[in-house]
């Protein structure tokens, strides 16, 4: 089933890639259909730069609680005690209103012709939130759709494409349809192996270092419902 290694899906230049020990994968395709067996509560990063669609760099302050960094926040890039009395998160401190810490969360998922391997895959704030367009919905609507319908996310296969919003090219899903029950079984499995823990606890940028997150608040997963 899961064999350890650490994947995850990356988003930059509006492209989907695997990447499995550094080395990128392109996935030709516009949309990429998963299951997602978990995910993590929202965080908040501060990478110090401008957004640059090219870089593949790691923050240089982050936040699992959105209340106070991480313990393992260098000494030299922390911004701030606490979150409250960040600079960065002051209105105006990013691109005109925006703030220079952005909201990011993990999930935990599976493609839909590989139910065998957990992929990370960070979300920006852009997916997160925003209106619905053409039935396609941000992650934070998404959740709640499914909610609404009673239907936890790990039953179902999700759709995701990016739609062009000008300077940063956003996320967006919807649901495909019911997984069948053996895959239903393994994606429940799956959702229990240490690998899905792994991809919603751990940032792991191209060069392969790490750095601990713990799990935080914002999206609904109820693998009780999937029974």
């Amino acid at each position: 089933m899961t064999d350890g290694v650490f994947r995850r899906i990356s988003i930059r230049n509006g492209q989907f890639r695997t990447v499995v020990h550094g080395k990128e994968s392109l996935i030709d395709s516009e949309m990429l259909d998963v299951t997602i067996v978990d995910a993590a509560k929202r965080s908040r990063m501060y990478y110090g730069d401008a957004y640059n669609a090219q870089s593949t760099a790691a923050p240089i302050c982050w936040s699992p609680d959105m209340k106070y960094p991480d313990p393992e926040v260098p000494a030299d890039t922390k911004q701030a005690t606490r979150c409250m009395d960040c600079p960065q998160n002051i209105k105006g401190s990013g691109n005109g209103s925006s703030r220079a810490c952005k909201y990011s969360q993990r999930l935990a998922v599976v493609l839909e012709d590989n139910s065998q391997e957990v992929y990370q895959l960070q979300l920006p704030a852009n997916a997160l939130f925003g209106s619905a367009e053409r039935g396609w919905l941000s992650m934070q609507d998404y959740a709640k759709h499914l909610h609404k319908h009673d239907t936890s996310v790990i039953t179902v296969v999700t759709r995701i494409r990016f739609e062009d919003d000008g300077y940063i090219p956003k996320l967006r899903f919807r649901p495909v349809r019911v997984l069948k029950p053996e895959e239903l079984e393994t994606a429940v499995q799956i959702a229990q192996h240490s690998d899905t823990a792994r991809a919603l606890t751990m940032y792991k940028p191209l060069e392969e270092s790490t750095s601990s997150f713990e799990q935080v608040d914002g999206f609904v997963f109820d693998a009780a419902k999937s029974n």
